[in-house]
């Protein structure tokens, strides 16, 4: 039975060629319109979660602030700075925190090799910074280390860009650095990033060195902020408000003060990231898909123009035993075949633009968001349904009235 609806499928567009092509052709135009707006919408959404990510993967973010509540008799407007100590002593405290590091910070911080000379944002961390903030190193390079935290050693990890306007070309591991007049290591050179969310400019021209060290050169006892990542995103409200509790508790201030400590949850933030590209995705999804619903509009006036074409036919074959449900099929099989046809086209065609696209080399403007799109699995298996559905929908409607013909006056028709 399939053999001869094939067959027939065939001879049919050997008939009308011309229109077979318009058909199949508007059926593919549709699927590229699907395909690659929603392939798009795939790319921006993953440089998007992944530039976040790499500034800020799954991080608390807690900023000291000004009272703005009395407490125990203390008044309000009482500045909150925290210190070194605060950052040892919640590690201790909260079981449920995975990594933690402080962050000493200063601006203008002068970086000068033998040739060139550049200021740039400097901060004093922690070792597990390197995974708070995706900062890794390249192959010939590390990060800081336990033992430059605990001997204060006068090493920097340099971002790729600064690293590059002072040392060129060259590898700057293990060479010299000034900074602020004094000679530090190089250890390390991170490797670039795609970044869309910074604090105090790109990670790219940042300068690192340990915690300790910048306490002993600049003698600062006020930490900029303290970064956290808990254990699970399970846990993130529960590290939240025992951080809250400790740093009250010590500071003497009103734990729902909102001005006397600022959290930054950027895990809540990823989060809202992610829903709002999915909600662009189903827009551009939704768009997509009108413009296959039109495509499928398309078939099935042509199929009811087939079912014209072949009343007599349908006649000779009702009048010799063929069953209405047989008839029904046959029509139903052939715009079903013409929307996989064409949108097997069309998905090949797309497959070739995304692949063509992703091989143009990014940089980091614009084009970084438009040169990832992705055919993932689950956007090839949802244009096929949607072929499907289109086919099947296309070609019901014609398909029932060519089944309910009545043999006789289909006889007649001229």
């Amino acid at each position: 039975m399939w053999k001869v609806l094939f067959q027939e499928f065939i001879n049919d567009l050997r008939i009308q060629k011309l229109r077979s092509f318009l058909t199949m052709f508007s059926i593919a135009w549709g699927t590229i319109a699907v395909v690659l707006l929603l392939a798009f919408g795939e790319g921006v959404k993953n440089v998007m979660s992944a530039g976040f990510t790499n500034a800020y993967d799954n991080i608390l973010m807690v900023y000291g602030g000004t009272t703005s509540k009395e407490y125990e008799g203390l008044p309000k407007g009482r500045s909150i700075r925290y210190k070194l100590e605060d950052v040892e002593m919640l590690e201790r405290a909260i079981p449920a925190i995975e990594k933690i590091s402080p962050s000493y910070g200063k601006w203008g911080t002068s970086l000068q090799t033998d040739l060139m000379k550049r200021t740039t944002y400097m901060e004093g961390v922690y070792p597990s910074f390197v995974e708070l903030r995706s900062m890794y190193p390249a192959e010939k390079g590390r990060f800081l280390n336990d033992l430059d935290e605990k001997y204060r050693r006068r090493v920097v990890f340099l971002g790729n860009d600064i690293a590059a306007q002072l040392f060129g070309d060259e590898s700057p591991v293990g060479k010299q650095v000034k900074l602020d007049g004094m000679p530090f290591t190089v250890i390390g050179v991170m490797i670039p990033k795609i970044q869309n969310s910074m604090n105090n400019g790109p990670d790219a021209d940042r300068a690192i060195i340990p915690a300790s060290t910048f306490k002993a050169v600049y003698g600062s006892q006020n930490i900029n902020h303290m970064l956290i990542r808990p254990r699970s995103t399970q846990e993130i409200e529960q590290v939240k408000q025992e951080v809250t509790r400790l740093l009250a508790n010590r500071y003497k201030f009103d734990p729902a003060d909102p001005n006397a400590i600022s959290i930054w949850d950027t895990i809540e933030t990823a989060a809202n990231i992610r829903m709002v590209m999915l909600g662009i995705q189903i827009f551009l999804g939704v768009v997509g898909l009108f413009t296959l619903c039109i495509a499928g509009v398309g078939i099935a006036n042509i199929m009811y123009v087939v079912v014209k074409e072949r009343t007599r036919e349908i006649g000779i074959k009702l009048a010799v035993g063929a069953r209405r449900l047989h008839v029904q099929i046959q029509f139903m099989f052939e715009a079903l075949a013409i929307s996989l046809a064409g949108g097997g086209i069309g998905l090949a065609f797309s497959t070739a633009v995304i692949a063509a696209v992703r091989s143009i080399p990014a940089d980091d403007g614009a084009m970084q968001f438009l040169t990832q799109p992705e055919l993932s699995t689950a956007i090839a298996l949802l244009c096929a349904a949607v072929l499907v559905a289109v086919g099947v929908a296309a070609g019901f409607f014609p398909a029932r009235k060519a089944a309910s013909l009545d043999p006789v006056e289909s006889l007649r028709y001229e």
